[in-house]
């Protein structure tokens, strides 16, 4: 009998092929985060260097135990954890402690990802799960910042960057506020040139909206991101907020200095735009963008934090297996069917 060499191997749908691998849809998006990145480290210097590459080697270490100990085949080739580190490497201020953000990787991938059974499993985006953990667990160090562009970025590091682990790290003599802190708290608005161009204390990845803008472009341009749900998000932020300028414009900032304030073109481009982690449907997605730009304004508007966006993006990944199954997309045939009897 001849030995079987070719194996059936049935999966659920949908069955539409875009012509892209998975691998090839990963490698595109880190090259996508690969400008934002290095306009970073030129900001911060090697704070931020270092932060990125012990996010990625955090992640990538975790999901490679993960992998071993559940005795998966390894994911890393595919590339998709290796966005995970960079995108979280971008949510954490250039100052914070190694040793917080190691841990901060091994949580969300190992909570936020490999217990739900890895990629395509996982119903919030694991980069927001490590950085909520942090936010918890450590507040000070999280909302402490760095200014751009200081004239020893390259040439020295804060003193908590080397911190050793499970110690309390020196922040004072260089914390600072960001834009979205310094008007929500002394009513001080940032200009809007100085927010696109990344001239603003901040996490790493909150400094460049522009460069974040012309990534998803690309990828938009090149069919592997959905346009939907930034945009649902952004009309939903400029609208709210632009009603609310005309209000009281004392008491509520500018559509622009919303939109390219803090983490919010980072969460609107590359993570409220996961796909494992977002609607199906371009409706679903309209409809989910918007939601997460109304949590957005709800909680920096009226809510004790000045930020809201990695909270509005893990509220709306929550709702999005419902939005799927409120918003289905239309079965071929049937009205045909129905009315033909």
């Amino acid at each position: 009998m001849a030995d079987v060499t070719k194996i059936l191997e049935i999966r659920t749908s949908p069955h539409v092929l875009s012509g892209h691998r998975v691998e090839t849809i990963m490698f595109s998006v880190v090259l996508a985060l690969l400008p934002t990145a290095a306009w970073a480290v030129w900001c911060f210097g090697l704070s931020a260097l270092l932060v990125l590459g012990t996010a990625v080697l955090s992640c990538l270490l975790t999901e490679r135990l993960a992998c071993a100990l559940s005795g998966r085949a390894s994911s890393l080739g595919d590339g998709s954890v290796a966005i995970t580190g960079l995108l979280y490497g971008l949510t954490l201020p250039p100052g914070l402690p190694l040793w917080m953000v190691a841990v901060g990787g091994v949580i969300g991938v190992g909570m936020g990802k490999a217990l739900f059974g890895g990629l395509g499993a996982n119903p919030f985006n694991p980069a927001l799960v490590a950085r909520a953990f942090l936010q918890a667990a450590f507040p000070v160090a999280m909302t402490s910042w760095l200014p751009p562009f200081n004239g020893e970025r390259f040439a020295s590091l804060p003193g908590s960057t080397l911190a050793a682990p499970f110690s309390r790290p020196v922040l004072d003599g260089w914390s600072g506020a960001t834009p979205l802190a310094g008007f929500k708290f002394s009513g001080e608005l940032t200009g809007l040139g100085d927010l696109a161009t990344g001239a603003v204390a901040g996490s790493l990845g909150e400094t460049s909206g522009v460069l974040i803008l012309l990534g998803g472009a690309w990828l938009v341009a090149r069919n592997m991101m959905s346009w939907w749900i930034p945009a649902g998000l952004f009309a939903v932020v400029a609208s709210a907020s632009a009603v609310l300028h005309a209000v009281a414009p004392e008491a509520y900032a500018p559509p622009g200095f919303m939109l390219f304030s803090g983490g919010l073109m980072l969460g609107a481009v590359f993570m409220a735009t996961d796909m494992v982690a977002s609607p199906m449907t371009g409706a679903g997605c309209l409809l989910y963008g918007g939601l997460i730009g109304a949590l957005v304004v709800v909680i920096r508007v009226w809510g004790g934090m000045p930020e809201g966006v990695m909270y509005a993006i893990l509220l709306a990944n929550a709702v999005s297996p419902h939005i799927d199954r409120w918003i289905r997309p239309r079965v071929f045939g049937q009205a045909a069917t129905e009315g033909g009897g």
